[in-house]
Parts: C-alpha cells; sequence; structure tokens
C-alpha cells in the first residue's frame, strides 16, 4: 500500500519543472479571483434590484390600505 501511494511522489532534480506549475496555479488563482470578482459585482446589483422591488410593493401595499381604511 506505501508503495502505491509514494508512486504520485515526485520530486525533480531539475527544479525547472516547477516553472509550468507554478505558471498554471497562478493562472487559476488569478481567474478565481476575477469569477469571485464578477459574482460579487452581480450579486450586489441584484440585491439593490430586489430592495427597489421591495419598497415598490411595500409602498403600493401601504397605499391599498390606506385607501381601503378610508
Amino acid at each position: 500500500m506505501e508503495h502505491f501511494i509514494y508512486q504520485f511522489l515526485y520530486f525533480p532534480e531539475d527544479k525547472s519543472g516547477y516553472i509550468p506549475a507554478a505558471f498554471e496555479f497562478l493562472l487559476m488563482l488569478i481567474l478565481c479571483i476575477i469569477v469571485f470578482m464578477v459574482l460579487r459585482r452581480i450579486s450586489k446589483k441584484q440585491e439593490i434590484k430586489s430592495k427597489e422591488l421591495e419598497d415598490r410593493i411595500l409602498a403600493e401595499k401601504k397605499m391599498t390600505d390606506n385607501q381601503q381604511t378610508k
């Protein structure tokens, strides 16, 4: 079992083998940050729209309640 686990551990003598992995890691990190920022921006816009809709519905409800009590 241990031989199977250690089979995946490979540390090259030539450290230039790490350069593509580091480049890919940085690329994925940057893409994740960009996606996160875009999703936050979209979420903020949706929050503002839903707040406006809620305010409008509450205002209409208040107006209809006032008209019914008269």
